[in-house]
């Protein structure tokens, strides 16, 4: 991930009141942040992480309007970053929200894993998702050793290496695109027997000469000394087990929504993620979401940025009428 302009957390004042205060800087968040500072609304986004969310994660956006030739996810989130900048946001990175809550008087407390609490009137959570785990031997042991959820992150490293892409959907063949330039082989593991990618992926990734497609087969053990050497998978046709050689396994298993912060204070629904209604209203008034973090969302870059200024416009009149 990027960071254009890491925040000092202490430019962030907890004796101001703002009036506006989003949690998660992706999309969704920094959309709804240009909208609400250009309103003139007193605007403080806090970032558990760096700028950008899984959008700066990803090698390349090709569905997003008005960039033919498609835009990488850094470049574009750092544009978001700039243009909120430009109207008075102010991001403060790495220091992410362990609770909230809202006093009797309305105004909402917000406490940070740094030991901050900022003041706010209205709240809006765009905390997004992260990548689901397998549960497998080996995942733990091997992390940030071969074992990797970000092809953008560290596709570079394994030049020359074959490697393992564990799912077959939309972010595993989208980030294996940066794979096929660097490694020699790239197995692709899918529980199903098919892939769920938009066609256009699926025929790039499929025709590539280093790939090798494995469907109706489940990762069960990944093996290795110091780092990843290998991946045990199963044939769920027949049981068949078969050891892939491989200095990493990249795993796309589908996200998790990061709400576990919320738990009681919202409504969630069954998974975890933030039940709204159209106007991207929580249970709680005074507190929206927006972007992959709500229920029943498309996890896109274009859709997050549409709930982003939905949301905002929605606190602008929660603002006027309190």
């Amino acid at each position: 991930m990027f960071s254009l302009n890491i925040s000092d957390s202490s430019a962030a004042d907890e004796s101001q009141l703002y009036d506006v205060l989003i949690i998660g800087a992706g999309s969704a968040g920094l959309t709804a942040a240009i909208y609400a500072s250009r309103d003139g609304w007193k605007t403080l986004v806090l970032e558990k992480e760096a700028t950008g969310g899984l959008a700066a994660s990803t090698h390349l956006i090709e569905n997003y309007p008005g960039f033919p030739e498609g835009i990488g996810g850094p470049e574009l989130m750092e544009k978001f970053q700039e243009q909120a900048e430009r109207f008075g946001a102010l991001i403060t990175e790495f220091d992410g929200v362990e609770r909230f809550e809202k006093g009797e008087d309305g105004i909402f407390q917000v406490h940070t894993m740094g030991g901050k609490t900022y003041k706010a009137r209205a709240v809006l959570v765009a905390t997004g998702s992260e990548p689901k785990k397998l549960g497998i031997p080996g995942e733990e042991e091997f992390a940030n050793k071969g074992v990797s959820y970000c092809a953008t992150c560290d596709g570079p490293l394994y030049k020359g290496e074959e490697v393992v892409v564990i799912g077959c959907g939309n972010s595993g063949l989208q980030e294996a695109e940066i794979l096929l330039q660097y490694a020699t082989k790239v197995t692709f593991v899918e529980f199903l027997g098919y892939s769920i990618a938009e066609k256009i992926l699926q025929e790039r990734v499929k025709s590539h000469e280093k790939t090798v497609c494995k469907f109706s087969h489940m990762a069960v053990e990944i093996k290795g000394d110091k780092t990843v050497k290998s991946v045990v998978v199963k044939n769920r046709e027949t049981g068949e087990l078969e050891e892939i050689p491989a200095a990493a396994v990249f795993i796309y298993v589908g996200y998790k929504p990061n709400t576990a912060f919320l738990d009681g204070l919202v409504e969630l629904d069954k998974y975890g993620y933030v039940v709204t209604d159209r106007h991207m209203a929580t249970s709680l008034p005074g507190v929206f979401a927006a972007g992959d973090v709500r229920s029943e969302n498309l996890a896109q870059v274009a859709v997050a940025v549409g709930d982003g200024a939905k949301a905002a416009v929605a606190m602008r009149e929660y603002l006027q009428n309190h």
